[in-house]
């Protein structure tokens, strides 16, 4: 269903600043990547979106293309981003029928609740795979045409009314690892290394003009995320621990975006971009709202009471 402008995009930015330039994202039918793809292809963008769910990702990819006239949209799906030549044939087909790749948005992740006590091997390899090597897969795999983007944009200022840019990967992580979590290990874990797969790209690719950053969302409103990793009864504990006293929303992760795949981004890579309004810097030890610590581990209580819950042991 088409959305108001305002609930994904705000009006500060130019229409038409990302005219003929191409988007690639993994996990593209979520909340928060949907919202990201759906800001650029409104200001003149056009769009890859892949996705393991072919039916999901296929309308997700439809219901972006009503935020632009004209717009083109690719929804792929039956896409495991643990398997690169399965991303490798997404890619593929987005530049055959799109013409390139300018931007890539590495959203594709897993996570649940669950202690290291009930943390199956397989349920933290899980994770590892799909978040921290999804994420590398990605980036191989699309960074031949990040290259060739970037060699094309090598000068910000020859078009300075206008953005003109390409070659810029984004990486979507979490906080929960800057000062650990209870219940999060496996998604700590692996968001470390999401962080430090960017910190290295920026470094590597730093020369041939790519730039590489990592976007870290806190609680944002209406996302899967919040309903895996809280207990409706227990949400407005959350917003307690928010310095801001509310939730974030999908569109400032797309504003956050626009900004770095936008001249405004020109000289920022290898950083970390958190919007959380500040949650991250008190939620050490307080692990989704539901859950109270250390009471919960020390009676060894299952996770119940949210989407997608685990039952997983040792």
């Amino acid at each position: 269903m088409p959305l108001p402008k305002q609930d994904y995009v705000s009006d500060i930015w130019k229409d038409g600043i990302f005219e003929n330039k191409v988007v690639f994202c993994t996990g593209g039918a979520g909340s928060i990547c949907s919202a990201q793809v759906r800001a650029l292809v409104h200001l003149g963008a056009n769009a890859c979106i892949v996705g393991r769910n072919v039916e999901k990702t296929e309308n997700m990819a439809k219901d972006i293309a009503t935020a632009r006239q004209g717009a083109k949209v690719l929804g792929i799906g039956a896409i495991d981003v643990r398997n690169v030549e399965s991303l490798q044939n997404a890619v593929e087909q987005c530049v055959q029928e799109l013409g390139g790749i300018d931007y890539v948005i590495a959203g594709a992740a897993g996570n649940f609740l669950a202690p290291i006590s009930q943390l199956s091997t397989n349920a933290f390899k899980s994770v590892m795979d799909i978040d921290v090597l999804g994420s590398y897969n990605t980036l191989k795999a699309t960074l031949p045409h990040l290259i060739t983007s970037a060699s094309s944009h090598k000068n910000p200022h020859i078009h300075p009314s206008r953005a003109n840019t390409g070659g810029r990967i984004i990486f979507i992580s979490a906080t929960i690892h800057y000062t650990t979590m209870p219940l999060q290990t496996h998604v700590s874990v692996a968001k470390a290394g999401v962080d430090a797969l960017s910190h290295s790209t920026a470094i590597e690719f730093g020369p041939r003009g790519i730039t590489s950053n990592v976007i870290a969302p806190g609680p944002i409103a209406g996302t899967e995320g919040m309903e895996r990793l809280a207990r409706k009864e227990g949400s407005d504990q959350v917003k307690t621990r928010v310095p801001l006293g509310r939730y974030g929303t999908v569109k400032e992760i797309a504003d956050a975006t626009v900004f770095l795949f936008g001249d405004t981004g020109n000289f920022v890579s290898g950083q970390t971009l958190v919007v959380d309004g500040a949650a991250w810097r008190t939620q050490s030890a307080n692990p989704g709202a539901g859950f109270p610590y250390p009471d919960f581990l020390l009676k060894d209580e299952v996770v119940t009471g949210v989407k997608g819950e685990k039952k997983a042991k040792l």
